[in-house]
C-alpha cells in the first residue's frame, strides 16, 4: 500500500491558521504590548529608586572604609610674630664678623678629619640657660644640614671625611635662627682631603645661594624660610643698564609641589605647611627665570612638621612668651643663670661632627604661582 505523504508545515503555524485560533492569540498580544509600552518607564523610574534606598540603607548601616581628608591650603607668607620682630630690634646693632681661620683655602690635607677654627667679632655667641637660645653660628659642610655652634672656644672636629675637595660655609644668626646679612657676617672656605675633586667646589664668580631654613622640627606656624646670597648684584645695578653683562636674579622657592618667586633677600614667614613631613627646596634663577648652575644653588630639605611639639621657638612663633621673660636670648647679662655646683675643673671638650646625609627629595611636578613677597630690603 503506497501512502502519499504530505509535507510537514515547519512553522506549526497551519494548524491554528485552519482552526482560526491565532487571530484571538494576535489581539491579546497586542493588547499586552500597549500596555508594557505604558508601563515600561514608570516600572523603571521605581527600579532606579528602589536602588537608590537601597545602597542609602546598606551605607548607613556600613562604616565607610575609606575616609576623605580635606585637601592642604596653600602656602602663604604671613607677617614675622610680632614678638620675634621686637626680638629683633634689640640686636640689629650688631654687625658680626665671621672668620675661619683653619682650615685654610685650598688648603691640602694628608688626613680625614679636620679641626674648624673660628672667629668672631662684634657679636656675642651664648646660650641662654633656660631656653637654649641665644646669637650663634651656622656651620655647613658641603650641603650637609646646618650645625649650631653656640661656642668657638670648643673645638669642632670633622671626622671620616671622604677624599677630595669640601667646602665650609659659616655664617651668623639670630637666636630664631635667621642669617646676618651684613657684609662680613659669611665666610667660606674650601679645602682637600688627601686630593682635589670637581665636587663641591663652588665657581667663584658666580652666584651662590646658601639654604638656611627651615630645618628639622617644627611645632607651629609660621615657619621661618631664610637663605644667605654671595656674589648676588644689587638690583638697582643689574637693572640700570640692560645692555651690560650684569645679569638680575631671582630665588624659586617650592613647598610641597608649590612653587613661587622672590627678588628679595629677606627671611620669609610661612603658613599651610601640613602635618608630617613637608619638602623645601630653593633654587637660583637669572632674570629669564633660568637656573644658574653653580654647586648649592638648589637645594632640598625635608621637615617635619608637629602641632603637638612644643620648644621655644614655638613658642616665639606663637607668641607665648613675653619679652620681659625671653629677653635673656638677647644677651648674656640678661640671662639667668643657674646655681652651677662646685667640682674639680673639666678639661674642655671636643664637639664631633659626624658626616650626614639629607634625605633625597624625589621630582615631582611643580605647580608655578605667584606670591608676592614687599620688602625694601636689597642685597
Amino acid at each position: 500500500m503506497i501512502f502519499n505523504k504530505k509535507p510537514m508545515d515547519k512553522t506549526r503555524l497551519g494548524f491554528f491558521q485552519k482552526n482560526n485560533l491565532l487571530n484571538p492569540i494576535l489581539q491579546v498580544w497586542t493588547r499586552v504590548k500597549t500596555q508594557l509600552k505604558t508601563l515600561l518607564p514608570l516600572l523603571i523610574i521605581l527600579g532606579m529608586a528602589g536602588c537608590g534606598n537601597s545602597t542609602s540603607e546598606v551605607s548607613s548601616q556600613t562604616p565607610p572604609t575609606l575616609t576623605i581628608s580635606k585637601s592642604a591650603p596653600p602656602i602663604s607668607q604671613v607677617s614675622p610674630p610680632k614678638l620675634i620682630q621686637k626680638l629683633h630690634q634689640s640686636l640689629d646693632a650688631y654687625q658680626p664678623q665671621v672668620t675661619i681661620l683653619n682650615p685654610k683655602p685650598d688648603q691640602l690635607l694628608e688626613d680625614d678629619t679636620i679641626n674648624l677654627q673660628l672667629q668672631v667679632q662684634g657679636l656675642p655667641l651664648f646660650q641662654d640657660p633656660k631656653f637654649g637660645l641665644g646669637p650663634h653660628l651656622q656651620v655647613i659642610l658641603d650641603n650637609q644640614p646646618n650645625i649650631d655652634i653656640y661656642d668657638i672656644t670648643t673645638p669642632i672636629t670633622f671626622p671620616n671625611l671622604d677624599p677630595g675637595t669640601h667646602t665650609l660655609r659659616v655664617f651668623a644668626t639670630y637666636p630664631w635662627d635667621e642669617s646676618y646679612k651684613n657684609e662680613g657676617s659669611f665666610a667660606q672656605t674650601t679645602f682637600h682631603v688627601f686630593t682635589k675633586t670637581p665636587n663641591d667646589h663652588p665657581d667663584q664668580n658666580l652666584p651662590l645661594l646658601t639654604y638656611n631654613r627651615p630645618q628639622g622640627l617644627y611645632g607651629s606656624e609660621p615657619i621661618l624660610l631664610d637663605f644667605h646670597l654671595n656674589n648676588a648684584p644689587l638690583h638697582i645695578v643689574a637693572q640700570e643698564d640692560p645692555t651690560d653683562e650684569i645679569v638680575d636674579w631671582q630665588i624659586r622657592i617650592t613647598v610641597n609641589g608649590e612653587s613661587f618667586t622672590t627678588d628679595k633677600w629677606q627671611p620669609l614667614y610661612l603658613k599651610g605647611l601640613k602635618p608630617g613631613k613637608n619638602w623645601v627646596q630653593i633654587e637660583y634663577l637669572n632674570e629669564q627665570g633660568n637656573p644658574v648652575n653653580n654647586v648649592f644653588n638648589k637645594t632640598a630639605r625635608v621637615i617635619t612638621y608637629n602641632p603637638n611639639f612644643k620648644n621655644t621657638l614655638s613658642q616665639l612663633t606663637q607668641e607665648k612668651l613675653s619679652f620681659a621673660e625671653v629677653k635673656g636670648i638677647l644677651n648674656p647679662n640678661f640671662a639667668t643663670q643657674e646655681p652651677i655646683p662646685t667640682s674639680e675643673p673639666e678639661q674642655p671638650q671636643t664637639r664631633v661632627v659626624e658626616p650626614t646625609t639629607e634625605p633625597e627629595v624625589s621630582p615631582v611636578a611643580v605647580e608655578e604661582t605667584s606670591l608676592e613677597v614687599e620688602s625694601t630690603l636689597e642685597p
